[in-house]
């Protein structure tokens, strides 16, 4: 029997590109989405999921175990993007992100524990970011959400490890997606002291994104996750340069850093 794999966030963007890769690879395949109607030519089912509403999360866990009775990998991509002055940025909004980005995953996380624990088996993976590695500027609530479920998977891995459950992260850098279509933007307001340089960074934040890399580099080390023995705790996927930021973090002290990174974005 192929192992069944569950994506949240599998109706565009890199959960769609994991979902199409592993489908010809032979793997039983389910996405989410908010709103799987929009989506008739999904190449894989999709069921209805909204990570912020743990009513929908319990149901579509359900149904599926009524039709499959077990998830073998669960992969935690739904997310969402925000950028702004984190003076700027409205609470209301970076309580959503963090609903979205972290919350959001750990109660997927929860609910699929039960099975995994009772067939002694599983494998869960959450796509991070290569940005929770570093507090971005205005893109410091989008880093802390991503930061945090990094470290909530540490946990989460030591703990669930006895019942023959693997867990780990894997971080994508900049890739072409429609991550920024849907991304929350903190409006730049014409009278805010940060008017002029936020603009200017959104801007780069954008072009980044339009020129990142093909998605399908991280189905890829997804593939390759899922028929690995034992799992690493965590996985970069981008740019030589993204991920060698991670490596220039560790080993620079923190206000020479801090320097190439507001050099970067010109601040």
């Amino acid at each position: 029997m192929s192992k069944v794999v569950l994506i949240t966030g599998g109706s565009s963007g890199i959960g769609k590109s994991i979902g199409n890769y592993l489908v010809v690879k032979g793997y039983q395949v389910y996405g989410t989405s908010r709103n799987p109607d929009r989506y008739p030519d999904s190449q894989f089912p999709l069921v209805a999921l909204d990570v912020t509403k743990p009513e929908t999360i319990t149901s579509c866990i359900t149904n599926i175990l009524k039709t499959t009775e077990t998830i073998d990998v669960l992969i935690n991509n739904a997310g969402a993007g925000i950028t702004g002055p984190m003076e700027e940025i409205p609470d209301e909004e970076l309580k959503r992100n963090f609903e979205t980005n972290l919350f959001g995953p750990i109660s997927v996380i929860k609910s699929v524990l039960p099975n995994m624990r009772k067939q002694q088996s599983g494998l869960i993976i959450n796509i991070t970011s290569i940005a929770g590695y570093m507090g971005l500027p205005y893109r410091g609530a989008y880093s802390a959400s991503k930061g945090a479920l990094e470290l909530v998977t540490e946990a989460f891995r030591m703990e669930t490890k006895s019942f023959g459950i693997h867990m780990c992260n894997v971080a994508p850098g900049d890739f072409a997606t429609n991550i920024a279509a849907g991304r929350y933007h903190a409006p730049v307001l014409d009278n805010s002291p940060y008017k002029e340089k936020y603009g200017d960074t959104l801007k780069t934040m954008d072009a980044h994104v339009d020129s990142g890399g093909n998605p399908d580099e991280v189905a890829k080390v997804i593939y390759k996750i899922i028929n690995t023995t034992h799992p690493k705790i965590h996985y970069k996927v981008g740019a030589f340069m993204q991920k060698f930021s991670i490596v220039l973090k560790r080993i620079l002290p923190d206000k020479v850093y801090e320097r190439l990174l507001m050099n970067h974005y010109n601040l």
